[in-house]
């Protein structure tokens, strides 16, 4: 398994408020494990949350004592949730912080996700890209309901507008997703400085056409970066089935 992460703070914000994480070695019950959080908040709160919560899940992960993936996920997650908004009513300047999380692992030959916000995890597969995690977003929700197209939602002013966080409310619903791998795929888990800058068919452009991890995450940030990196970037670029590892 090779993978490579990079966290890049944009072209228009002085700070980053995204955070990563990955490891091909086993963490408590898990055999590897992704993560990418985007923070929200100001006073230095979103970076805060995203790096709290990253931190809170693998603490959580490595003491876990369950065996099945999707609970350990899903305490580890709701650990962070408790924690955060705990700290967010005691600590003024933390009001309001939450970060969006998403989180995947590999078990033998099955991906199993999880997702609260609008930070995505993508897998490319036989040349098509599929995007597995839903966005928990406004624009997101009125396309699921046929009020809005696909594409107006993409230019949407109010599309980072976000309707699930980790740490904005007392309780967290965390979406699960599993997803067979049959050998070729590559797996991208990405904020949305980079979903919101990049169309899906030029990330499904350069994760064909460039031949490493670290090839394929720097040209995706660079993307993002060239149409005005209005936004921190954050990617994970996984290849489940590569000998090597690769992370920065």
């Amino acid at each position: 398994m090779k993978f490579h992460a990079i966290t890049d703070v944009g072209r228009m914000r002085s700070q980053n408020q995204d955070n990563v994480y990955g490891t091909t070695s086993p963490i408590g019950p898990l055999p590897n494990l992704f993560l990418v959080a985007d923070g929200m908040g100001g006073h230095n709160a979103g970076d805060y949350a995203s790096r709290r919560a990253i931190e809170l899940v693998k603490e959580s992960v490595e003491q876990s004592p369950g065996t099945e993936p999707v609970e350990v996920l899903r305490t580890a997650i709701t650990t962070a949730n408790d924690m955060l908004f705990s700290e967010a009513r005691q600590q003024e300047e933390k009001s309001g912080m939450g970060t969006t999380f998403v989180a995947a692992t590999i078990v033998n030959e099955e991906l199993l996700v999880a997702n609260v916000g609008d930070s995505r995890l993508y897998v490319l597969h036989d040349g098509q890209l599929r995007q597995i995690t839903l966005d928990h977003s406004l624009v997101e929700e009125m396309v699921r309901t046929g009020s809005m197209s696909q594409e107006m939602a993409y230019h949407h002013p109010k599309k980072h507008m976000i309707t699930r966080a980790v740490g904005a409310e007392d309780k967290v619903d965390i979406d699960f997703f599993d997803v067979s791998l049959f050998g070729d795929e590559i797996i991208l888990l990405c904020s949305d400085g980079l979903s919101n800058m990049v169309e899906d068919d030029r990330i499904r452009e350069l994760l064909l056409t460039e031949e490493s991890a670290q090839q394929r995450a720097e040209s995706l940030v660079q993307a993002a970066n060239q149409k005005g990196g209005r936004d921190n970037i954050t990617v994970i670029v996984v290849e489940p089935f590569s000998s090597e590892v690769k992370a920065c």
